[in-house]
């Protein structure tokens, strides 16, 4: 596989309309976020409206971010849904600086 830029193709102003638009809805919904070693972990109530979110996001997100894996699962039971955000060595301090990930590991 090739090996792919740490980057966003969108332009700044494309940027802005994406965090306002649909960034900032879908991670103000976080319950709780993981350190891992190649990105994050970020836990959502599993709720239709939120994963109906969660998809729309990584539909977006993989077409202007092409280096980055996404894992969602949803666990049984009513339980939550873990979005994993991973990718090559870069990745984490990418996701870092775009999206304010790991500031702070928050759980509620």
């Amino acid at each position: 596989m090739t090996e792919l830029p740490i980057a966003c193709t969108l332009l700044e102003a494309e940027r802005q309309q994406r965090r306002s638009e649909v960034l900032d809805r879908v991670f103000s919904r976080v319950q709780e976020t993981r350190a891992l070693a190649d990105g994050y972990a970020v836990r959502f109530k599993a709720d239709d409206a939120a994963l109906a979110e969660l998809m729309q996001l990584i539909q977006l997100e993989r077409q202007c971010c092409a280096f980055l894996r996404f894992r969602l699962t949803v666990e049984p039971g009513g339980g939550p849904a873990w979005l994993e955000l991973t990718g090559p060595e870069g990745t984490k301090s990418f996701l870092e600086s775009a999206l304010g990930l790991g500031a702070c590991d928050r759980r509620t």
